[in-house]
């Protein structure tokens, strides 16, 4: 604690007292390169300090909401299928992402939705199963 009062105290008003500031504005223009450097940490921590601070109270932006279904069915309020379970088969795989050409079935495109966004979505796969005696 010793040194950081003695930071506080002693070493920080005696560096304030000794920059170059000018007492006007034209006082800035008559400055020499040495004054300018000798201003350039204050300058900088006075700067991160500002910067620091407006980040920590600025927030974060409004998520940005953005449809699933870009164009599967848009004329309709609400993409409903209907599929009776004995026309399913063994196996059916439906599609989860809203890229298949085939909507309602998956025909694969969520490979490339996954890869271009990081996304991990896959189909929604349906099988019979076996009949256990």
């Amino acid at each position: 604690m010793e040194v950081i009062n003695r930071v506080i105290t002693q070493s920080l008003p005696n560096y304030l007292a000794n920059l170059p500031v000018p007492k006007s504005f034209i006082g800035f223009a008559r400055m020499t390169v040495s004054e300018w450097v000798s201003l350039m940490p204050f300058v900088g921590a006075v700067s991160l300090i500002v910067y620091v601070s407006v980040q920590a109270f600025k927030g974060k932006p409004p998520e940005k909401k953005t449809p699933v279904n870009l164009k599967v069915m848009k004329e309709t309020g609400k993409v409903v299928n209907m599929v009776d379970i004995e026309d399913l088969g063994d196996k059916v795989s439906y599609c989860r992402c809203w890229r298949s050409k085939k909507f309602p079935l998956c025909d694969g495109s969520h490979n490339k939705h996954n890869e271009e966004t990081g996304d991990n979505v896959g189909p929604l796969v349906l099988k019979r199963r076996e009949a256990t005696n």
